[in-house]
């Protein structure tokens, strides 16, 4: 069986593209001519060059697939231009779907983001089914993939065979460029988080997330949607298990909202003049002023979804970034864990 990969370049495609290789599927990736290959150079995959902004690119990738997986996204906080973000998330989902369904794919897996799931509501964890609107989405990208998620929706809706799959806080080993969420581990890791703002997220293991947008398309019901998820974790409690794995103090001082609101235009405006991404993207802040805890029983019901360790996740992520010289060691073995102080 033929199974098409969008995003296998990135994290958690590469990890999805990986799996299906290891479970001796013909794998199919859809690429950029100028993606960077490394996640994937390992691979015994098919490579099939379009991007989601040429409709007329992707009919040869999907052509005689029997399986789609849409993993890419343009995961960017704060970039200059948002429209590029539309386009890719929004309009190219579209496409890619009306491509699939053209050539008779048998099973598509889209993959959303727990970005599109509500925030807490009172005393109950927000779930598949708990009602958000547009207006809602903090920032372009949490915007784009709401959208994107209803345009999967709609099309399963007009007879595409799509599940949707909502990871959340994907970590893990392989994350190369890194995600905005690679980099609160690398920053860490290289000694550049002083403090920390009040947050919480769901964790799960990567290797997981990319085992679960299987059994979403062996198990998951069609025109509906499964968050993959782990652990509810305040982002404090996640950089206290980082110290002990790495050996690094954890951040002490927690930093109000509006402090760390005020940084991040600080650094927009310097991110201007130097053209360079913002290190502390507006929206990200933003985001942070909510608890994106979430209740994932439906996949663990429906699908058996059942993710690993948090802890053994964050381990080999730290393992990784020091394998790869993303930071130093500072003279601890990677991995060796620490008694708490």
């Amino acid at each position: 069986m033929t199974s098409l990969v969008t995003g296998a370049n990135g994290f958690v495609g590469s990890h999805v593209a990986r799996m299906l290789v290891e479970r001796g599927e013909e794998v199919r990736v859809l690429v950029r001519p100028e993606s960077n290959l490394k996640a994937i150079e390992d691979l015994p995959v098919e490579k099939v060059y379009g991007d989601l902004r040429n409709a007329d690119s992707l009919r040869p990738a999907v052509e005689g697939a029997q399986r789609l997986f849409h993993v890419a996204a343009d995961y960017r906080l704060g970039a200059s231009n948002p429209q590029e973000i539309y386009d890719a998330n929004v309009a190219g989902t579209r496409s890619l779907l009306q491509a699939a369904f053209k050539a008779r794919v048998q099973r598509v897996v889209v993959t959303s983001s727990v970005a599109t799931i509500a925030v807490e509501r009172g005393n109950a964890l927000p779930n598949e089914s708990t009602e958000t609107q547009l207006d809602e989405m903090i920032g372009h990208y949490k915007r784009s993939k709401f959208l994107a998620e209803k345009e999967a929706l709609k099309a399963a809706r007009e007879g595409v065979p799509v599940v949707v799959v909502n990871p959340t806080t994907p970590v893990g080993p392989g994350d190369w460029k890194p995600t905005p969420t690679g980099r609160i581990i690398v920053d860490f890791l290289n000694g550049r988080m002083p403090a920390y703002v009040e947050t919480g997220l769901n964790w799960v293991p990567v290797e997981d997330v990319a085992a679960g947008h299987w059994t979403a398309a062996e198990r998951g019901r069609v025109g509906e949607r499964y968050i993959l998820g782990g652990r509810n974790l305040l982002l404090k409690e996640v950089l206290d298990i980082l110290a002990r794995i790495s050996g690094r103090p954890s951040p002490r001082v927690r930093l109000p909202h509006a402090v760390a609101m005020a940084a991040g235009y600080a650094d927009y405006v310097f991110s201007r003049i130097l053209s360079r991404p913002p290190r502390i993207p507006i929206e990200g802040v933003r985001m942070a002023r909510h608890k994106m805890f979430v209740d994932c029983s439906k996949a663990a019901g429906e699908l058996g979804f059942s993710p690993g360790s948090v802890e053994s996740a964050l381990e080999r992520a730290v393992n990784w970034y020091r394998q790869n010289g993303y930071c130093p060691t500072n003279g601890v073995a990677a991995g060796q864990m620490v008694k708490a102080a």
